[in-house]
């Protein structure tokens, strides 16, 4: 039971992992991909710039350390001469202070040249370090201007597909267009005039075949005729030739 509801748990977390990455603004999970790698570069670039500053501070201290050497060198010479001047003064008293002065000091030179010598491995170890350093932030520098370069591309993909998206919503809505009920379109406004000049058209043929309306017609043609004989009167009434 407990393996199963594992199991369960799993695949529900991969179906919602799923649901997030195609809900995900792929703008968004580009320019996170981006600053990632920009802080991992960061990190690397530090960590770079401490080994290399590690190497700097063992050049300055195995420089100073060679400086000592080279004094203590200088001062143990000096008392060596002091101690053979001694003797031949026959200050033997002088010749033993110088004696033990060049002995303490050859003892403190032993000592500083065994640590130059550790100073100039580490060196060594710094200086590989500090190479392999440089490369790495050469080649990760490399590779996120690359990651740059991919940015730029996959941007303009990007909205090459919402463009094209968008175009194929357009074209796929053109047949699927309607105007809303309470507005009229001009096919329904056609088919209503044609439906009144229709029934105009049948009511006047209705009308002209009626008893009443051939009645008109014979009142109307008996007028015109009266109005031509009084016309013809008043013709006759009128002497054109003296008028």
């Amino acid at each position: 039971m407990i393996r199963i509801l594992r199991r369960a748990w799993r695949y529900l977390g991969a179906v919602l992992e799923g649901k997030l990455e195609q809900a995900a603004d792929p703008r968004i999970q580009i320019e996170q991909a981006i600053e990632e790698s920009k802080r991992q570069h960061a990190l690397l670039t530090q960590q770079a710039a401490a080994v290399v500053g590690n190497e700097r501070e063992l050049d300055i201290r195995l420089a100073r350390t060679l400086d000592d050497i080279e004094r203590l060198k200088a001062s143990i010479e000096h008392a060596i001469r002091m101690e053979h001047k001694a003797r031949s003064d026959g200050d033997e008293q002088k010749a033993t202070h110088f004696a033990g002065a060049a002995e303490a000091m050859a003892g403190r030179l032993a000592a500083i040249e065994a640590n130059a010598k550790q100073l100039s491995e580490l060196r060594v170890k710094a200086v590989s370090a500090s190479a392999g350093a440089r490369q790495a932030v050469e080649q990760n520098a490399q590779i996120l201007r690359q990651k740059l370069t991919e940015r730029s591309r996959l941007l303009t993909q990007l909205e090459a597909v919402r463009m094209q998206e968008r175009l194929n919503a357009a074209l796929g809505s053109v047949g699927e267009l309607a105007p809303a009920e309470d507005v009229p379109t001009l096919d329904r406004v056609r088919d209503k005039l044609d439906r009144r000049y229709a029934v105009a058209m049948g009511g006047a043929e209705v009308a002209s075949a009626s008893v009443d309306a051939r009645l008109l017609d014979v009142e109307t043609s008996a007028i015109e005729q009266q109005g031509l004989r009084r016309l013809e009167e008043i013709r006759r009434s009128i002497d054109l030739e003296n008028g």
